[in-house]
């Protein structure tokens, strides 16, 4: 299986006025093609530093970081989701949708009907003419995956896109992910503070430790696909929680005591 994402030995290294600050060290990560993997970790771990060095938005300090593109892909290597929607508030909800395809220079009538595509498959289709304000935070993070879906990106990198979120505005959205995920089988990196939203999401968790931030764990999520929220409630999900709690403690504890 081909890798899409690959990380190795990937460190961070910040310089201020008050002296050098390690963010990352020593990252490896390998994610594959089609795979859904989540990033779980402490506040300050850099789980959001990896994903801006991965997405080209920031460079690592020593290591390598890379998306494996494929040769002729129709889109671009990755696009980004944000946990701030960071949606123009100028535009309409079709025309933020529109806006990265804008900016390849394709025309008008071909970009708007890939973005009513894409706005339909996040059910946002009354909502074309709506501008930000006028939505709730769920639908404006709707829009945000659909901008990015637009793109049509081999892989999907996301920054606790739901994490915002009012629990049911959040559960219904994990739903979405879920069939979104589905029908088109991106690659994704999604960071996420809740370690039940990664196994309910994700094909795999990875789990940080506390800055400087490496990759400590990997566990596989035993659930097959499709999958939907009612895998919360199998004894298996709560057993594979507390084991990735468990761990995730051991490291914070470790990481204080090393200080």
């Amino acid at each position: 299986m081909q890798m899409k994402i690959l990380c190795r030995g990937v460190g961070k290294t910040f310089i201020a006025r008050q002296g050098a600050l390690e963010v990352l060290r020593d990252v490896e990560i390998e994610v594959a093609e089609g795979e859904f993997c989540c990033l779980v970790g402490p506040s300050g771990c850099g789980k959001s530093t990896l994903l801006r060095i991965l997405a080209g938005l920031a460079a690592p300090t020593r290591g390598t970081a890379l998306i494996q593109s494929r040769l002729g892909a129709d889109g671009p290597a990755c696009a980004m989701v944000f946990q701030e929607h960071a949606l123009f508030p100028w535009k309409t909800v079709l025309r933020n949708v529109a806006f990265g395809l804008q900016m390849q220079g394709m025309a008008r009538p071909a970009r708007e009907a890939i973005a009513r595509r894409v706005i339909a498959k996040v059910g946002l289709e009354r909502f074309e003419g709506y501008y930000p304000h006028q939505l709730s935070g769920g639908m404006k993070q709707r829009v945000g995956i659909a901008r990015a879906l637009a793109a049509n990106p081999e892989v999907l990198l996301m920054d606790e896109p739901l994490g915002a979120l009012d629990a049911i505005s959040r559960n219904l959205l994990q739903g979405e992910l879920l069939r979104i995920w589905e029908e088109e089988r991106k690659t994704v990196l999604f960071i996420t503070h809740s370690i039940e939203e990664a196994i309910l999401l994700g094909d795999r968790v990875l789990l940080m430790t506390p800055q400087p931030g490496r990759i400590a764990a990997s566990f596989e999520v035993p659930f097959p696909r499709p999958r939907s929220l009612k895998v919360k409630s199998l004894p298996q999900f709560g057993d594979i929680a507390y084991r990735i709690w468990e761990r995730l403690q051991d490291e914070v504890v470790r990481g204080g005591e090393g200080r």
